[in-house]
């Protein structure tokens, strides 16, 4: 059993192989939920000893039909992350009627090489999601992250459970999204390859002066002087846990 923290930064990448996580996904922006992080993260990222680097490959966030030229932006983003030192890339493509894009992804999974290669929660963004399972198959990823088709991973577990059983054994199972040590448990005992947690903390910024005419994002919804961190106690704990089911 496997576990990867969502990394929106490089403290959070450092905090995660000083506790022992196998490996991160890097990305930036989690308002958007996630796109490729800027080179220079990537590399200093890989750099860390000791933890595997899975690099988000998403040009912008929204939906996930993408252009021709955003195409060629995600193949030139894998070129970049696995010239980085990159161990995987993180990447999803639809097509407009809600089914995967096996072609596109099939270029993408060439273009990743040696990398290992994650098709992530595009797949429960799909019209028929065991269909979507199969045909990721069918690309040769090398693991699909899902939530099972809902927002958070412990109410789509009848649906991961199905992913694990049409899988056998062709491609690894990750499941994620709102993973919390109190649903560890459940969702190992899917017989899921890997758990995919953010473990997700917010703390105050430095800033002693803030004007309060301006908001940055555009919205007063977020703070933008909250700064976004990883609690480590609470990955303690799924680590723990892991280990206590997985035994």
């Amino acid at each position: 059993m496997k576990c990867e923290l969502c990394a929106y930064s490089v403290e959070a990448c450092r905090i995660a192989a000083r506790l022992g996580v196998d490996r991160v996904e890097l990305c930036a922006s989690p308002a958007e939920g996630g796109v490729t992080p800027s080179l220079a993260t990537i590399e200093e990222a890989c750099s860390i000893q000791g933890i595997d680097v899975s690099v988000m490959i998403r040009p912008r966030g929204g939906d996930f039909l993408y252009t021709e030229e955003e195409f060629r932006l995600m193949l030139r983003d894998i070129e970049h992350a696995h010239k980085a030192g990159a161990t995987g890339v993180v990447f999803g493509i639809l097509n407009a009627d809600g089914t995967v894009d096996i072609e596109r992804t099939r270029l993408l999974v060439k273009a990743a090489g040696g990398m290992e290669t994650t098709f992530h929660r595009a797949v429960d963004m799909t019209v028929h999601y065991k269909q979507a399972i199969q045909d990721v198959i069918l690309t040769g990823c090398t693991r699909i992250l899902t939530s099972g088709g809902y927002d958070k991973a412990i109410d789509g577990i009848h649906n991961i459970k199905n992913a694990v059983s049409l899988s056998e054994g062709r491609i690894e199972i990750m499941a994620g999204s709102g993973v919390m040590a109190d649903c560890v448990a459940q969702l190992v005992e899917t017989g899921v390859d890997a758990l995919h947690f953010s473990a997700k903390k917010m703390i105050m910024g430095g800033m002693s002066y803030r004007n309060p005419r301006i908001s940055m994002g555009g919205t007063e919804t977020v703070d933008e002087f909250a700064l976004r961190t990883v609690d480590e106690e609470e990955v303690r704990k799924i680590l723990f846990f892991i280990k206590e089911q997985t035994r």
